[in-house]
């Protein structure tokens, strides 16, 4: 009994000490879970000193918020009217001519404009380099700002120096080198004027040379030019070996002889014989090829293409003036001693020519060529002369 009493007694006993033992863990579990809380909460509020102490030192806020400034979402690019109606901000662009052409080609298949639209007068000037009568040309455009825009093809070499104050400040375009009586004078006149029709304010395009004045004040130019129903662009039949004799019967079937015309290089077109002239593909490359000297493809492209397309458009005459009674390849150049009252009366007076269909006086709009040392005495007798 006695034996089995201590058995069971001893059994007893055994589970005291483990009893005692549960107690113990479970009073020492709710203990190192808030140990290892506080551990944590101090780790976090470590760690946010921290962070805040970066941010203070490097600005890391200000680099967040510089690249979200800078963030152009896809619905706010530029896709408004104005994108389209204003004028390039700046002549120069990365495209080449037949990037350049095919953008210049684009027409709006609307005819009314939905903007108010005053129509310009692009001024085109093929130059080699300086324009030696810029003066008499700022005196010219002087309050018709909004009216006229300005256009410079030069050697790729020059440099232009105009003052911040010139309509020819920064009005160079991307160039090459043009050379006389080829192929590349063309090109350098296409792209005169897919550079101007970028502008869609632009109407109407005038090509002129460095040696080049006007003969009248800008208000009667750009009338004479806004109510003719013709643009001024040379083209007759010549037949002698000067005009036919020119013609390469490997031309046809695009052109034949008898729409081979001949014209002056200096020209002016409204917006849709620009346009005609920019997107051609048919006619260049038959005078590409065909046309070089003694075919002077200048005299020749432009007045037979339109002759072909649009013969109705034409004048048929150009409205600059030049000397040729000199005689030799190139008209007369006129200096200092040239500029008188009665050397513009004899260019200016007794002209008769044909205008909207009607018979009129004023037939020549501009002049060359002069020379840098006229540039003193046009600038005394433009006021009374030229009316500028």
């Amino acid at each position: 009994m006695q034996t089995r009493i201590g058995s069971v007694g001893s059994l007893e006993e055994g589970k005291d000490p483990v009893i005692t033992t549960r107690t113990s863990q479970s009073k020492t579990l709710p203990l190192r879970a808030l140990q290892l809380f506080g551990f944590f909460l101090a780790l976090c509020i470590g760690f946010s000193i921290i962070s805040i102490y970066t941010i203070r030192r490097f600005g890391i806020y200000s680099t967040v918020t510089t690249v979200k400034s800078t963030f152009v979402p896809c619905a706010e690019e530029p896709n408004s009217l104005d994108h389209w109606r204003k004028p390039p901000s700046s002549l120069l662009h990365s495209m080449s001519d037949k990037e350049l052409l095919w953008r210049a080609s684009f027409v709006p298949r609307i005819k009314k404009y939905p903007f108010n639209r005053l129509p310009k007068i692009a001024f085109m000037f093929l130059t080699k380099g300086p324009l030696p009568l810029a003066p008499l040309w700022e005196r010219f455009f002087k309050g018709h700002e909004g009216l006229y825009s300005v256009y410079i093809h030069s050697l790729p070499s020059f440099k232009a120096e105009f003052p911040s104050s010139s309509v020819f400040y920064r009005r160079q375009i991307p160039s090459q080198v043009a050379e006389w009586g080829r192929m590349s004078m063309c090109d350098a006149e296409r792209r005169l004027l897919a550079n101007a029709l970028l502008d869609i304010s632009n109407e109407w395009f005038i090509l002129l040379s460095e040696s080049c004045i006007p003969l009248y004040n800008f208000s009667v130019i750009y009338q004479y030019i806004m109510k003719s129903k013709h643009s001024f662009m040379g083209a007759f039949d010549d037949p002698g070996p000067f005009g036919r004799g020119r013609y390469n019967y490997n031309m046809v079937p695009e052109v034949n002889i008898s729409k081979w015309r001949k014209g002056s290089q200096w020209f002016e077109v409204n917006r849709k014989l620009a346009i005609n002239i920019v997107e051609d593909v048919t006619y260049y490359p038959k005078f590409e090829q065909f046309c070089r000297p003694a075919c002077y493809v200048d005299e020749h492209f432009f007045p037979t293409m339109l002759t072909i397309q649009t013969p109705n458009l034409l004048a048929n005459r150009s409205i600059t003036w030049v000397d040729w009674s000199r005689g030799g390849p190139h008209p007369g150049t006129f200096g200092r001693s040239d500029i008188t009252e009665d050397f513009f009366k004899r260019i200016l007076e007794g002209r008769q020519c044909r205008y909207n269909d009607q018979p009129s006086s004023i037939c020549f709009l501009f002049a060359r060529k002069f020379a840098p040392s006229a540039m003193e005495p046009l600038l005394r007798i433009a006021q009374k002369v030229l009316g500028f």
